[in-house]
C-alpha cells in the first residue's frame, strides 16, 4: 500500500510544547508525581465577568453560525483597542476573528507564501512558526540572535541570506525568551521589511504582560508599517482564556480579503459565545489583567533568584510575557529536559524546540502558582546537586 502522507509533512515535527505536557500527563496517569512548567497556559481561572457573558450568550441561543469575519460587537471592540492601545485605525473589514492566534498566523501564511517563498524567523522563535511555514509550502530561514541578549539588530537582520524572502514573523514581548523589544530594535525591523519588501507578521499575543513599566509598541503604528503589517493578537494569555481558542488579526483590506478565504474554507468562523466573552473581556474591568500580572511578577522574581542559586542555570531577568529562558550547562536541551522529567519529574520545554540559538538553553513558565514553582526548584536541585558541575547525566 502507498504512503498516504504529504511529504512536506517529512519536515515538520510534532510541537514540542504540546508533547512535553502529554508527556506529563501520561505520566501522571501512571501514578508519577510530575510538576509542568511546560506549557504556557495561565493558573488562573478566566475572569468571572468573562465566563457569566459566554453563558448568558449560550442561554439566548448564540448557539449558531457566527458571521465569518465575527460578530459585530466583537469587530467594533476590537477596532476600538486597536486605535486606543496599538494606536492604528481598521475598518470593520480590515479584522478577522479566528479560533485562537495560531490560526491568524497560520491562515494569513497560507494566504501569502508560495512554494519557493521564504519567511524569515528570528531564533528563537515559538515552535509553531517554522512547522506553519512549512504547511504553507514555505521555507523557512532563520536568523539567529545573540544568544547573551537575543536584542534585534539591523546587522543581524541584513546578513540573512533569504533572497527569496516575502514575510517576516516578528514576536513581542517574545516566547519563548521573555525580552520585550524596544523602540529602537522595532525600528530597525520595520527599516528592514521596507528594505526588503516583506510582509510582516507581528505576533502580540502577550502585549499586556510586561514588567518593571516597560512599554508595548505595534509594529503597525510605525510610518509606513500599517500596509506591510498583519497584526496577530488574542484574548489567550492576558485574560486566561486559552481554552475558549480565541484570537483575531488585523491587516490591509486588500490582504484581508484574501486571508478570509482561508478562514472560511478551513474553521468557518470562531464559536458565536467565545466571542461574546472576548467582548466583555476586551470591554470589562481590565483591573483583572493588573492583578494576574502582578502575581506573575511576584513569580518572575521567585523564579530568576531559584534558576541563578542552581549549579549550572543562568537566568536572565524576563522583561514581558511569563517565561524563563535560562541557559544551562548541557549542549542538549532536549537530553537535559528529559532528565529532569525522568529524574525529578519536572517537566520543562527544550530550548532547541525554538530554533538554532535556543539550544543550551529550556524554557520555563511562571504560570503556575508559587507553592508548585519551589516544589519544582527544590526537586532540580536535588537532582542538579547531585550530578556533576550540576549537570543531570
Amino acid at each position: 500500500m502507498r504512503d498516504f502522507a504529504a511529504r512536506r509533512l517529512d519536515k515538520v515535527r510534532e510541537s514540542a510544547t504540546i508533547a512535553v505536557a502529554d508527556r506529563a500527563k501520561q505520566l501522571r496517569a501512571e501514578g508519577v508525581d510530575v510538576v509542568d512548567l511546560s506549557g504556557g497556559d495561565p493558573q488562573f481561572d478566566t475572569p468571572a465577568h468573562i465566563v457569566t457573558e459566554a453563558i448568558n450568550a449560550i442561554r439566548r441561543g448564540d448557539t449558531h453560525y457566527a458571521p465569518s469575519r465575527g460578530i459585530p460587537a466583537l469587530l467594533k471592540a476590537v477596532q476600538r483597542k486597536l486605535a486606543d492601545d496599538n494606536g492604528v485605525e481598521y475598518g470593520l473589514d480590515e479584522i478577522i476573528v479566528t479560533p485562537g492566534g495560531k490560526h491568524a498566523i497560520y491562515s494569513t501564511l497560507v494566504a501569502t507564501v508560495e512554494a519557493g517563498d521564504q519567511v524569515i524567523l528570528l531564533s528563537p522563535a515559538w515552535v509553531s512558526y517554522e512547522p506553519s511555514v512549512r504547511l504553507a509550502g514555505g521555507e523557512p530561514v532563520y536568523a539567529p540572535l545573540q544568544a547573551d541578549e537575543f536584542r534585534i539588530t539591523s546587522e543581524v537582520l541584513r546578513s540573512v541570506d533569504a533572497p527569496r524572502a516575502k514575510v517576516l514573523i516578528f514576536n513581542t514581548p517574545n516566547n519563548p525568551t521573555g525580552r520585550v523589544a524596544t523602540r529602537e530594535e522595532i525600528e530597525a525591523v520595520a527599516e528592514f521589511a521596507e528594505e526588503r519588501d516583506l510582509l510582516v507578521i507581528s505576533d502580540e499575543l502577550y502585549e499586556k504582560l510586561l514588567y518593571d513599566g516597560r512599554e508595548h509598541i505595534s509594529l503597525a503604528s510605525l510610518p509606513g508599517m500599517r500596509d506591510r503589517t498583519v497584526t496577530v493578537n488574542g484574548v489567550s494569555k492576558s485574560y486566561a482564556m486559552t481554552g475558549w481558542r480565541l484570537g483575531y488579526l488585523a491587516a490591509p483590506r486588500a490582504l484581508t480579503s484574501q486571508i478570509l478565504k482561508v478562514h472560511q474554507h478551513s474553521v468557518t468562523t470562531a464559536a458565536t459565545f467565545t466571542q461574546a466573552a472576548a467582548v466583555a473581556a476586551l470591554e470589562g474591568p481590565q483591573g483583572v489583567v493588573a492583578e494576574m500580572l502582578a502575581e506573575y511578577d511576584r513569580n518572575r522574581a521567585l523564579v530568576v533568584k531559584a534558576l541563578n542559586s542552581l549549579p549550572g542555570v543562568n537566568c536572565p531577568t524576563p522583561e514581558g510575557a511569563f517565561y524563563a529562558f535560562p541557559k544551562v550547562d548541557s549542549a542538549d536541551s532536549l537530553e537535559y529536559a528529559q532528565c529532569l522529567l525522568d529524574g525529578a519529574g519536572v517537566a520543562l520545554t527544550p530550548g532547541v524546540a525554538f530554533g538554532p540559538t535556543g539550544e543550551g538553553r529550556v524554557r520555563i513558565s511562571f504560570a503556575t502558582s508559587p507553592a508548585l514553582l519551589e516544589n519544582a526548584f527544590e526537586r532540580m536541585a536535588a537532582l542538579l546537586r547531585s550530578e556533576p558541575a550540576g549537570r543531570p547525566a
